[in-house]
């Protein structure tokens, strides 16, 4: 691995993990071994792969104790009400904090979590591209383009997952900032751009199989990501990523499940696993699987896989996720109103 320079700010992570991982082993010395599980959506399943060995070596090497890593992946909404009904997450890594928000309402996560980390407890980052055929034979370059007559879209389903919620967003956003552009404005391009939507699958794995694998689409709306992910493993001979004029700043969350922790007590394996997150190792196992890292000076070593791009936020256009949420993807809101209208 290359050798990485550590900002100040990274080593007092760094060493307030290294504290955790004392106290822990204080607290867990006759443990044999224990089982932990991250609850997260569909696009982190490499990541986490890598990230679990990465960290459980480290944690053994630390406290002498073997820890048994489970994974749950799924649309990032439908991963969210699994652990409100019942699933028994340590952690949870979602797509958007709105769905962490939905694990608070039912008490199992403290109403504070984004305060617990840095960043607002999103260690990474990323954006929407358009992922499109070799060549880019519809010629689609910007979110305008998305609405002519004949482009077939491929994106999820806004109602179960977390990547859809952001694409939607992101042209919302886009219209809004073209000349003369208001919210009726937004809403009857948005409108059009899913009158062309031809596969509406429940989460961003599936869709992506649909774009990629089955060969249906003109376009995928996805991440940056799993677009550079895909492009990697089927062949730069057979997909381009085109990024728009402008997109949004996505930003997943983490959070700890407070109430499982503490009654199987992982609380400390949980907090060292998340700091692992922002840790120089965890940002740069970040970046090789093509997210965003936080750590400027390792995400400045990947300036060539990461070109620069004009993003805003969900705070700036609109209000944060809690009022996003409620007018755009509630029962009954915005999105169910466009899609009603589908032809």
């Amino acid at each position: 691995m290359k050798s990485l320079k550590i900002s100040s700010k990274f080593k007092l992570l760094l060493g307030s993990l290294l504290l955790v991982t004392g106290l822990t082993t204080a607290v867990e010395s006759q443990a044999a071994e224990r089982e932990f599980l991250n609850v997260s959506y569909d696009a982190t399943r490499e990541f986490y792969d890598e990230f679990n060995k990465s960290f459980g070596n480290y944690w053994k090497k630390r406290t002498g104790i073997d820890v048994k890593f489970k994974q749950s992946h799924g649309g990032s909404g439908k991963q969210a009400r699994s652990v409100v009904d019942g699933l028994k997450g340590d952690v949870v890594t979602l797509a958007l904090a709105n769905d962490i928000e939905e694990i608070v309402k039912s008490g199992q996560i403290n109403a504070n979590w984004q305060k617990q980390f840095p960043y607002n407890s999103a260690p990474y980052t990323s954006t929407i591209v358009f992922m499109v055929r070799k060549g880019n034979p519809k010629k689609l370059n910007d979110w305008s383009d998305l609405t002519r007559p004949g482009v077939q879209i491929i994106t999820p389903n806004p109602k179960t997952g977390g990547l859809p919620r952001w694409v939607y967003l992101s042209a919302w956003g886009y219209a809004l900032k073209q000349p003369g552009g208001n919210e009726a404005t937004a809403r009857a391009f948005v409108t059009k751009l899913y009158q062309n939507v031809k596969v509406m699958d429940p989460a961003a794995r599936a869709s992506m199989t649909t774009f990629a694998e089955r060969g249906i689409g003109d376009v995928l709306l996805t991440w940056e990501n799993e677009a550079l992910v895909t492009r990697k493993a089927l062949g730069a001979n057979k997909f381009d990523i085109v990024y728009p004029s402008i997109s949004i700043l996505t930003e997943p969350s983490v959070a700890i499940v407070n109430k499982t922790v503490e009654k199987n007590g992982n609380k400390w394996l949980a907090l060292g696993y998340i700091n692992y997150l922002y840790s120089p190792l965890g940002q740069d196992m970040a970046a090789r699987h093509y997210y965003r890292p936080r750590n400027v000076e390792i995400l400045n070593q990947y300036s060539a896989q990461f070109p620069k791009l004009k993003t805003f936020t969900i705070d700036e256009v609109f209000g944060g996720w809690s009022n996003a949420q409620k007018v755009h993807f509630a029962n009954g809101g915005v999105f169910d109103q466009i899609y009603s209208n589908k032809r």
